[in-house]
């Protein structure tokens, strides 16, 4: 890339590691920082690193336009804008970690090959508009158009780049402050020097005003301009003689091909405005003048044709009349319906309510008139519903702790999760209908033509039942000769005569499989998917990564017709659950949740019991679960990479040594009161194991039954272990081990879910969690009984732990982090419920503590993710967006 200075000291070289990216070679470079070409190792995909300078990070002023670069390109999201996966530091260095896009930019094209054919150059200026009408919507200015920032992929997908110099319109700074005015691209940081690329510049920008989206559609016009005719509008031996010239000198089109069509003329003169007035208001309507303007019609050159050519084409031209008129006359009530266009539009949650941050949150109806989602509101998570043709949000009353919701196939029923129940609520309101037991970790349904809901019972099975409810039917179990330990995510297929699901081993995705009905015959269709759909397109829609892919798919034949290609991406998913964030109603509106992979970058903090955190020296990874040893000096944590293994960190030497290496799932540690060894369970059912802490010999196993087994604690005196079974007969159960003679036996069996059994440090209490009352509270009952049960929690709770001096248990609300006194002599009695801290640190995604608490019971061990990842608060809506799949994802097909 020209303008590289290959010999300059801060350039990474190849090989080098940032974090988990490798670098693989330099991109560019500017005053912004260097770009890098790098792979990320551990999601095996390239990337771009863009790194800021090491001299400049320590400039506070340029590092806060760093980090604002982040924030604000993470709230992009469109197909034709360059995608940012997340703002990194590491070993001192800050960086962003962003969307590796193949291809050449423009001005390597018109550099190559001159100026671009007018069908070509059209084509690449209606995707500039639709990436620039996606950003001015948030709203959000990017101030540096240019070819070199358009790239064209091999597939021919536009693709803008560097929206590090874009700025929020709130947040602009005043018109003559100067002084703290970003730079050009390519100097350093300046009082008064102003922010772009001389040649692009709008007047109003070249003199250091405030400018707003007109900026961009100036730049848009000059790109255009120089994509049609080969040669910037503006040009000059010194930035200062093309500054001067930005201002002064008129636009002139006469370089312009003379087969331009008119509206294209029209369109780069308003776009070329230099009074702000006059100019072009709205990207938007660019975007419909190319699409309006068609193919360009050729001029005729030459000398004047003789008069029979003349004669012949009269002729001609009446008979193409003739024979348009016949045609119009005979295809009059045979006329296509106009085709609808693609439009966009945002949903978001009114003031007070939070997604939750686990499970699947929201459907769209299959008419595409009802948005249904859960969040939650005053401490309670419960259903909502919003037409989207009104601004009206109603709540569903008797819905707490509501998930996963679905729509019956007419659109008049809401089906969703709670209180380990599957329920269902007409749209028009009313008492919600219990129909059978349900699992809560993993919801996921489907409700089929045949009036048949598919669901995922508590086991790790699907299981069938009539939509009015009745006894489920186990339909498709996991195939233990594949490591499989689960089934989710189901979904018919036209007809009802075959069904999409996906199985998973560990905490890994394997694949996405069909299952034919009556017969049960599975084909395996893709490996690492999740959450498939059949669309009508003659599509089928997945989650990989993050990311939305569709594959062609013949569904008489039940296999795939073509080549998985992304669809939309930066779509919210689960890195611990898989779950994707996103729904399509049959009349072809998308909506999803815009994010990433969530989890994934997480780090490990201490936070002290005001709420002040600080973060420990441990690199980020998907952690899980952590757990303090007895003498406090190391942690177990589950890292759910490499298949979901436990680790052990070192807080006195910073280091991190994988404890498991055997089968996949692996997590839940738990330590053993001497410190030795640790408790943990593996993918599969009733596999809990135990192992020496320092990895001398390999894992024994403590049980084998056909339920999942989740470990809870160890009792102080060594002697057993809590721990809780999904059973799909009595829900999840609270069970005890003996260790000698390796003896189970239930402590707690109950209609309703109980599970996170911790027992107090002298070994005479359990604390646990229920959902006897309809929501999950905090209880704790006598070791090992008989006695009494005291509810501890007021207003729900999860996640009980004891402070180690037994005085206090700490449980969670959500984002709050709650305390409860505790006495037991002479007799057990517990304080009122206090709020310690509230913050939004990684919540469990089943039914264990996230965090732990120190020795001394002052600070918390949490896990928190990045900063991009707080919880959502918006749903983007595609509507007819069938039009636009079809043009991404051909099938072949009319």
């Amino acid at each position: 890339m020209a303008g590289v200075n290959s010999t300059r000291d801060l350039l990474l070289n190849p090989g080098t590691r940032l974090g988990q990216y490798e670098i693989l070679a330099l991109a560019g470079a500017g005053g912004m920082g260097e770009v890098y070409r790098a792979r990320d190792t551990r999601l095996e995909r390239e990337v771009a690193l863009k790194v800021l300078p090491e001299e400049l990070s320590r400039d506070p002023e340029r590092l806060a336009r760093f980090q604002r670069e982040a924030r604000l390109l993470a709230a992009l999201n469109h197909p034709n804008i360059a995608a940012i996966y997340g703002l990194e530091h590491s070993d001192g260095t800050h960086y962003l970690v962003m969307e590796w896009v193949p291809g050449e930019t423009v001005a390597d094209r018109i550099k190559r090959k001159g100026a671009i054919p007018i069908d070509e150059a059209l084509a690449i200026a209606k995707q500039i508009a639709e990436a620039f009408e996606a950003a001015h919507e948030k709203p959000i200015i990017h101030r540096d158009l240019k070819p070199g920032n358009v790239k064209v992929t091999p597939e021919g997908t536009v693709k803008v780049l560097d929206f590090g110099l874009a700025k929020a319109f709130e947040s602009e700074t005043p018109e003559e402050d100067t002084a703290n005015s970003p730079t050009l691209s390519h100097l350093p940081s300046l009082p008064g020097v102003i922010l772009g690329t001389p040649a692009y510049m709008s007047p109003e920008q070249a003199r250091g005003k405030k400018v707003d989206k007109r900026t961009d559609i100036w730049a848009f016009g000059c790109v255009l301009y120089e994509m049609l005719t080969g040669t910037p509008l503006y040009k000059g031996q010194t930035m200062a003689e093309i500054l001067a010239s930005v201002i002064k000198d008129i636009p002139t089109l006469g370089e312009l091909p003379r087969e331009t069509p008119p509206s294209i003329r029209n369109l780069l003169s308003r776009c070329l405005e230099q009074d702000l007035r006059e100019r072009l208001r709205d990207i938007g309507e660019a975007r419909i003048a190319i699409e309006h303007a068609g193919a360009p019609a050729r001029a005729v050159g030459g000398k004047p044709a003789q008069a029979s050519r003349r004669w012949a084409l009269l002729f001609g031209v009446g008979a193409l009349l003739v024979a348009v008129l016949i045609g119009a006359l005979v295809l009059w009530n045979r006329r296509p319906t106009p085709v609808e266009a693609t439009r966009r539009l945002v949903v978001s949650l009114p003031a007070g309510q939070q997604f939750s941050a686990t499970g699947q949150i929201m459907a769209l109806s299959p008419d595409g008139k009802l948005l249904a989602y859960v969040a939650r509101e005053d401490d309670s998570q419960q259903l909502f519903l919003r037409a989207l043709d009104s601004f009206d949000v109603r709540a569903f009353p008797g819905t707490d702790g509501a998930g996963g919701p679905f729509f019956s196939p007419d659109s008049q029923w809401v089906a969703f999760f709670a209180d380990g129940k599957l329920k269902k609520v007409s749209v028009a309101g009313g008492t919600p209908i219990t129909l059978a037991d349900a699992n809560l970790t993993q919801p996921g349904g489907t409700w089929g033509p045949n009036d048949t809901i598919v669901f995922r019972q508590r086991s790790p099975n699907l299981a069938a039942i009539p939509a009015a409810g009745g006894t489920p039917e186990p339909l498709i179990s996991p195939d233990s000769s594949k490591g499989e330990n689960t089934v989710c995510c189901p979904a018919f297929l036209p007809g009802a005569g075959a069904l999409l699901f996906t199985t998973a081993t560990g905490t890994n995705p394997g694949q996405i499989a069909v299952h034919r009905l009556p017969s049960g015959e599975r084909t395996d269709l893709i490996a690492g998917g999740l959450w498939p759909v059949y669309l009508s397109t003659g599509h089928l829609l997945y989650v990989q990564g993050g990311t939305l892919m569709a594959v062609p798919f013949d569904p008489a034949q039940l296999r795939l017709a073509g080549t998985p290609v992304p669809a939309v991406e930066g779509v919210l998913q689960s890195g611990q659950s898989g779950v994707a964030y996103y729904s399509v109603s049959n009349d072809g509106s998308l909506a999803y949740v815009p994010g990433r992979v969530r989890g994934a970058n997480s780090t490990l903090v201490w936070v002290d019991r005001k709420g002040v955190a600080q973060p420990l020296a441990a690199q980020p990874h998907a952690y899980r679960n952590p757990r303090i040893s007895p003498d406090g000096r190391r942690v177990a944590v589950g890292i759910d990479e490499l298949g979901g293994q436990v680790w052990t960190y070192d807080l006195t030497r910073d280091t991190l040594t994988r404890l498991t290496f055997e089968g996949t799932g692996s997590g839940n540690p738990f330590w053993s009161p001497d410190g030795s060894r640790l408790l943990f369970n593996s993918g599969a059912p009733g596999s809990l194991f135990v192992q020496p802490a320092d990895g001398s010999s390999k894992a024994e196993r403590l049980t084998t039954n056909e339920y999942r087994q989740i470990p809870n604690s160890w009792s102080p005196d060594g002697q057993f272990l809590a721990f809780h079974e999904n059973n799909p007969t009595t829900a999840a159960d609270i069970m005890v081990l003996r260790l000698a003679g390796h003896q189970v036996q239930p402590f707690l069996r109950t209609p309703a879910s109980e599970g996170a059994a911790r027992f107090s440090p002298d070994g005479r209490w359990l604390a646990y969690t229920s959902l006897e009352s309809g929501r999950a509270e905090i209880y704790v009952q006598p070791f090992p009984g008989p006695g009494g049960k005291w509810q501890i929690s007021t207003e729900g709770g999860t996640e009980p732990v004891w402070n180690p001096d037994g005085r206090e248990l700490f449980y969670r609300q959500g984002d709050r982090m709650m305390a409860v006194d505790i006495v037991t002599q002479p007799a057990f009695s517990a304080g009122r419920p206090k709020l310690l801290f509230q913050e939004p640190y990684l919540l469990s995604a089943g039914n264990l503590p996230a965090y732990d608490v120190s020795l001394d019971g002052q600070r918390f061990l949490m896990v928190r993710e990045s900063q991009q990842e707080q919880p959502p608060t918006q749903i983007n809506v595609v509507l007819n967006w069938f039009e636009e799949l079809k043009r991404v994802a051909p099938t072949g097909t009319p």
